[in-house]
């Protein structure tokens, strides 16, 4: 099959296009590159993925209308992954047009080309962030999403909805998918594992949010791309048993779904930091600092649903996921283990 892949120099858009490429797919990725994080890093992605021969690289900006429209008016993908997104709870406090551009702007392009040119299947990333100030746990895609407690939360919750609409107006099927937590090998370098490793490594103090007391269902990336290949041929239809007069957020009189993808088993920040510390081998110095507005206590994933669809579950335990991804980076970074 040819697939389109949005954000594909991203973390977990080419940990999807290498598994799909492995399997005999061929993936047209998209990316803008941009300079959020470092850009070798994201590089160093595509490099792997280009020993592919069925893998083709576009540098290209979804919020950027015209050419969005004309790369779908000129090539045709019975499936789009759209991974593209301004991630980051915190950044959006100095940067929001960036979330705004790229995660409303950008995939409201995405969704007018897949209508445009009869995609079968459109399968984009949401977030757990989208749960805010929800305190009913575990979170389940059958809870309400009403009250986001950050702008990357909020646009993650208006793309369901915009999603919602193409499916209900245009027929366009539409599968969102919460990522809780996602970490692993080729991860990002904005995010607390990656910060942690780096600032252990070097002897200097980790921020530590929230006095240490969140509480996060991290989700290995293997698990989130296993996920995502089962999906890709499960096609949502409508749900004949919808009622709008109790409306279940879930699901729709629309080919609509929404699907959790977790651990299922949320873990203390300081626990993650002491698995960190004996795959590193050396000790950490914690700065404890207070929690920062936009961050959420505590997330929890109940992923029946996802279960239920796909046969799967995630299940890589911390010790092994954070041990994976300790291998890669002292790899990557050649730095010799203690």
């Amino acid at each position: 099959m040819n697939v389109l892949i949005t954000g594909a120099a991203g973390f977990i858009g080419s940990s999807l296009a290498h598994r799909l490429l492995e399997t005999g797919h061929t993936v047209l990725g998209v990316d803008n590159l941009n300079d959020y994080y470092e850009v070798s890093l994201k590089e160093a992605r595509l490099k792997r993925l280009m020993q592919h021969s069925g893998f083709t690289f576009l540098k290209h900006d979804i919020s950027h209308r015209k050419e969005t429209l004309e790369l779908f008016e000129n090539r045709h993908f019975p499936v789009v992954y759209n991974l593209a997104a301004q991630v980051g709870v915190r950044y959006a406090l100095e940067n929001p047009f960036a979330y705004i551009d790229t995660n409303l702007t950008g995939f409201g392009n995405i969704l007018e080309g897949c209508r445009s040119s009869g995609v079968e299947h459109l399968i984009y990333a949401s977030s757990s962030s989208v749960y805010g100030g929800n305190s009913r746990q575990p979170f389940s895609e059958h809870h309400s999403t009403e009250h986001p407690i950050s702008l990357y939360a909020a646009t993650k919750k208006a793309n369901e909805l915009m999603a919602h609409s193409y499916a209900h107006i245009h027929g366009l099927p539409c599968t969102g998918l919460r990522f809780f937590t996602v970490y692993g090998p080729w991860g990002r370098p904005d995010m607390a594992l990656f910060k942690f490793t780096n600032h252990i490594i070097q002897n200097k103090p980790i921020p530590v949010f929230g006095g240490g007391n969140m509480v996060r269902d991290f989700t290995f990336v293997g698990d989130i791309v296993e996920s995502l290949v089962r999906i890709l041929d499960k096609k949502p239809v409508p749900n004949p048993d919808w009622n709008g007069q109790s409306p279940d957020p879930a699901s729709s009189p629309a080919p609509y779904r929404i699907y959790n993808i977790g651990n299922k088993n949320p873990v203390s920040l300081m626990r993650y930091i002491e698995v960190l510390e004996e795959c590193l081998g050396r000790k950490a110095i914690k700065e404890f600092l207070p929690q920062q507005a936009g961050d959420m206590q505590s997330t929890y994933a109940d992923t029946e649903e996802l279960e239920r669809l796909t046969g799967f579950r995630p299940a890589t335990s911390i010790e092994e996921g954070i041990r994976k991804f300790v291998d890669w980076y002292l790899d990557y970074y050649k730095i010799p283990p203690v």
